[in-house]
């Protein structure tokens, strides 16, 4: 799916069951609190902390879908095309590390 789609399937999905968007600084917070989230699933189940049970049950997608859904929320309110800064993002990463990885020893 097309990223400005993602944007539009959002924006339908806060007029028609949200009341409005929350303001930019709530929909940080709550991004802050999302990625939280991953980062707790992701110190867990793949890093050295130990997981609780209530940990088990916690889906990795699903908390990375709501990372999604805010940064969509908050490009939206901002007026940020996300597919046009992701194609400026990518080209420019294509050109400045186009070897820069290739060549490093720490990845090989």
């Amino acid at each position: 799916m097309e990223l400005q789609k993602a944007q539009e399937i959002v924006d339908n999905w806060i007029k028609e069951h949200g009341v409005r968007y929350f303001d930019e600084l709530t929909n940080m917070a709550q991004l802050t609190e999302e990625v939280g989230e991953v980062a707790r699933i992701i110190a867990r189940r793949y890093g050295e902390q130990s997981e609780k049970e209530s940990d088990k049950v916690k889906d990795l997608g699903e908390e990375l879908a709501d990372v999604i859904f805010v940064v969509l929320c908050l490009a939206n309110q901002t007026g940020v095309d996300l597919q046009q800064a992701f194609d400026k993002k990518m080209k420019i990463k294509s050109e400045r590390d186009h070897d820069r990885h290739q060549n490093n020893p720490k990845l090989k």
